[in-house]
């Protein structure tokens, strides 16, 4: 038999910092461009844009769309809803088959179960054809499936050497409009230049999934994918997310790529992931590329210890940490860099050090993921062998939560600690200069609103992937995100750089002239965390971070974490938001600092409104 109504599905618990802005399936539109010419119909949903319960909109899918083949995209953490989808197929007599990196690595363990008929491994587009084409798994290399209570594991597909040979993601077929919390103004996509990469670091899924080979697609045929992205969003600014693991991996076709892309104007922003020992080795690529609209940099730093850079097998020295950053912030780029925090031998003073190193060699963002043995790499191999890995539930194989033991921590603190170096890193400053080295691109000050705004979607995010991934535990972790935040250098630092001189808000400061402003946030009567700014009609002299509270002050606000209901995952309400307002109006006693608060808001407003005409961003805020 041969399949002729496909049905395409990506699971909605895909979570973890790897996953924090691959929010796209471009895999599965890649699959289905590919079948396309073959099939009667093929469609994609992604239950992460889904309402819930799953089961009842997977099911409304499963009759109204009648497949004969239900394809699932998995990840660790899609385990358990992916073969539940798996199941509500199965139940119409659907021939169900399952892939990505999750599937490749842990084939047995998914066709033990009796809804999963075929696993994909590897890359997935010939693999569906010749599946697709011939109706049976029997000579299809790259499958594994079962012969009564037999798995059978087909050779290897070989892998696909002619990436130009691929018809562009079936964009087409999408149901969605998808959005980067990071960048609201633009529309969003994702690309993909190469597959693979080189680099062998062992808690990395990559050397496993393509052997270490990386494969290039020419940049002609990636300028062509990007004007057919730029026609799909009917020439609107953009933001594109570059899914490739290594970037950099082919320097010289990088430096062709942004000389072709320069010569057009086209009004993007490029976010990639790259090792860092690249960008320092090629500062004048790094200058094209910013110039080109790439960027926004991830780098693999994992750490400033070498004992741990040469126990994942990253190959690379330390000294290039220091090159990378420099290179990216000299032309207005922002360096962010991830760091591996729970490592076997790593202790729990060295981790706390991780941010302060983070500022020191120069990011402008970083993200600090807890080690996670993901099955099918070494790092899983050798913890397996000792029998460290103690959680089951591939639901928290998530970078947020430690599943083995380690030498030095519980799985509590290093949990805790991932928190903790999240708000070392990310205090006022560090937003401060992220803006100082944007001006470097610019030339010009980001106006205070936009300031404003950009916190808020990255607040948001935050709140959004903490709740989500915490659960009841947020609560917790948020308050030891305050009990980290007090760092007398933020004084230093803006008495030093000065606010006003990265941020347009010379008109708001002369309306709100002198201040001492203060914001308390407390949760479950613990000790407050406060952010004081005093202003003048011409500067922010300071601003400053402590445990506890000022008593000379012009306008307070204090703030309770308990009344957004984080642990709840509510949305609130227009009377909770109501509630929450009146609350902190509440907090300015007497005449005067009623006064002055007033003086505040007229200054914001007059800025708020400036910003929706500059923005024309009305339906945003309700407004028409």
């Amino acid at each position: 038999m041969s399949f002729k109504r496909i049905l395409l599905i990506k699971p909605s618990g895909r979570h973890g910092l790897s996953f924090a802005f691959d929010i796209i399936p471009t895999g599965l539109e890649y699959i289905a461009a590919y079948v396309e010419d073959v099939v009667d119909e093929v469609n994609i949903i992604d239950l992460e844009m889904e309402p819930k319960p799953i089961q009842k909109t997977v099911e409304k899918y499963l009759n109204i769309l009648k497949p004969d083949l239900v394809g699932i995209s998995m990840s660790a953490t899609e385990h358990s809803e992916g073969l539940q989808i798996a199941r509500f197929a199965k139940n119409k007599d659907i021939t169900t088959v399952l892939g990505g990196y999750h599937p490749t690595a842990v084939p047995d363990e998914l066709l033990s179960h009796p809804q999963v008929d075929i696993i994909v491994r590897g890359e997935g587009e010939h693999i569906m054809h010749e599946l697709i084409t011939k109706g049976d798994a029997k000579c299809v290399n790259g499958v594994s499936y079962k012969e009564g209570k037999e798995i059978i594991h087909n050779p290897n597909q070989e892998f696909i050497e002619d990436l130009d040979s691929f018809p562009f993601p079936a964009r087409h077929l999408r149901r969605y409009t998808y959005h980067n919390t990071l960048m609201q103004d633009r529309k969003h996509d994702v690309l993909t230049t190469s597959r693979g990469c080189w680099g062998r670091c062992s808690f990395c899924c990559e050397p496993h999934m393509s052997n270490s080979h990386q494969r290039y697609r020419s940049p002609e045929n990636v300028i062509d994918e990007i004007f057919e992205i730029v026609k799909f969003h009917n020439e609107k600014p953009l933001s594109i997310e570059v899914t490739d693991p290594h970037f950099m991996g082919n320097p010289k076709l990088v430096e062709r790529f942004c000389d072709i892309l320069s010569e057009n104007d086209l009004d993007i922003r490029f976010g990639v992931k790259v090792r860092p020992d690249s960008i320092a080795k090629h500062p004048e690529i790094v200058r094209k590329m910013i110039a080109a609209g790439i960027e926004g940099f991830e780098m693999g730093i994992e750490s400033p210890n070498m004992k741990d850079i040469n126990s994942t097998s990253k190959g690379l020295k330390t000294d290039v940490h220091v090159k990378a950053a420099n290179n990216i912030r000299k032309w207005g780029g922002s360096a962010g860099g991830t760091f591996v925090i729970g490592l076997p031998e790593q202790t729990e003073d060295e981790i706390l050090k991780f941010p302060e190193y983070a500022k020191k060699i120069g990011l402008t963002s970083s993200a600090y993921g807890i080690a996670t043995p993901y099955p099918g790499t070494k790092f899983y191999d050798d913890l397996n062998s000792q029998g460290l890995i103690f959680e089951t539930d591939w639901n928290k194989f998530d970078e947020m939560h430690s599943v083995f033991k380690t030498k030095h921590l519980s799985s509590k603190r290093t949990e805790e600690l991932a928190s903790i170096c999240m708000a070392k890193f990310w205090t006022i400053d560090t937003f401060i200069e992220k803006e100082r080295i944007r001006k470097r691109k610019y030339k010009t000050k980001t106006p205070l609103t936009t300031f404003i705004a950009n916190r808020l979607s990255e607040l948001t995010f935050s709140v959004d992937a903490g709740s989500q991934l915490q659960g009841g535990n947020f609560s917790q972790h948020a308050q030891e995100f305050l009990e980290a935040s007090p760092d007398p250098v933020i004084k230093r630092y803006t008495e030093t750089v000065g606010m006003h001189n990265v941020i347009e808000m010379s008109r708001f400061l002369r309306l709100l002239g002198d201040q001492t402003i203060q914001v308390t946030v407390k949760n479950n009567g613990t000790p407050p965390t406060s952010w004081i700014f005093k202003t003048t009609k011409d500067t922010v002299e300071h601003i400053q971070v402590i445990q506890g509270k000022l008593n000379e002050i012009t306008i307070n606000f204090n703030v309770n974490i308990q009344d957004f209901q984080l642990d709840g995952q509510q949305n609130l309400s227009q009377i909770d938001n109501l509630r929450i307002v009146v609350k902190l109006l509440s907090s300015n006693k007497g005449i005067k600092q009623r006064f002055n608060m007033m003086r505040l808001f007229a200054a914001g407003g007059i800025e708020f409104i400036k910003y929706l005409g500059t923005k024309k961003h009305f339906r945003w805020y309700g407004l028409r």
